[in-house]
């Protein structure tokens, strides 16, 4: 454990148990005691209250009221950490350590403000374990290798190197390098499946470029009209000046959005009860796919 975590530690320690002998610290850090009074002094040194008492019932202490905003944080800098951490939480790890902590240290009690949920209704947890999968890859360095399924169903098998978990529009995407294309490419996370971890280490980083790269995808503005019996999903997946109502109890909305098979899968979503009004190009391409499907079924 380096120094700097150490001295945390110790102080973590003394202000939840408020006493504790330089052996049992020596024991719990696998140091010497000489050592354990050297980070004491340290300590000390930092204007941190810690006194110790010899004797049978001695040990080292911590001042009862002593908390960590007296000397580095300032009220509104905690709340901000401990807000931030209590929604993070999911994403960086199930583990409360860091959270438990720094709330002790603040001599706070953390309210459960915020729940992050990869999973679907009822008893499927494959995307919450896929998400949990890629991130481990990701802070462990891990290359991945899982089927991958494009807009159009085409299945390939990939092997990539995991740098970062992106969030746009409603759904999580992956950011890596493709070791079969040779080249970064974005895997939308819900389209990966039999997802394994390698025991295959990279070093690979991010470039610079790639961090700062805005991933922006060519949008197209829509005008639908979506009749009232879409009305539960119109005020779940639009926003409020997206949304017309007319007399008739229909919706207008216009909207923007990525112009790949997505958008045509969504509109196609709405069945019977859309009606594309503008661009005419859209309103070709969505004609073609249902002249295409009714095929299926003559």
């Amino acid at each position: 454990m380096q120094v700097n975590n150490r001295l945390f530690e110790i102080v973590y320690i003394l202000i939840q148990k408020k006493k504790i002998t330089a052996k049992e610290l020596a024991n719990r850090f696998e140091v010497s005691t000489r050592t354990i009074y050297r980070d004491i002094e340290t300590l000390s040194r930092a204007n941190i209250p810690i006194y110790s008492i010899k004797g049978k019932d001695g040990g080292i202490g911590i001042l009862e009221e002593y908390v960590l905003n007296k000397t580095i944080l300032s009220e509104e800098e905690q709340n901000q950490i401990l807000f931030a951490l209590q929604g993070m939480k999911k994403i960086v790890g199930e583990e409360k350590d860091i959270l438990q902590k720094l709330s002790i240290l603040f001599n706070k009690k953390v309210d459960d403000w915020i729940k992050i949920d990869f999973s679907k209704w009822g008893k499927d947890n494959s995307p919450e374990e896929r998400f949990d999968k890629i991130k481990t890859a990701i802070l462990n360095k891990n290359r991945i290798q899982f089927i991958y399924y494009n807009s159009n169903g085409n299945e390939t098998k990939r092997i990539v190197e995991p740098l970062q978990i992106w969030f746009k529009d409603k759904s999580w995407y992956l950011i890596s390098y493709c070791t079969l294309k040779k080249d970064y490419r974005i895997f939308k996370i819900a389209r990966i499946k039999e997802i394994k971890t390698l025991e295959e280490h990279f070093e690979r980083e991010l470039p610079k470029e790639k961090k700062e790269e805005k991933y922006n995808f060519k949008n197209i503005s829509l005008k639908l009209e979506i009749s009232q019996e879409m009305t539960y999903r119109i005020y779940d997946e639009f926003e409020k000046d997206e949304i017309t109502k007319k007399d008739d109890g229909n919706f207008i909305i216009n909207v923007e959005y990525p112009e790949n098979e997505w958008v045509y899968g969504y509109i196609l979503s709405f069945g019977e009860y859309v009606k594309i009004l503008s661009p005419n190009k859209v309103k070709k391409i969505i004609k073609d796919k249902l002249e295409k499907t009714l095929k299926n079924y003559i």
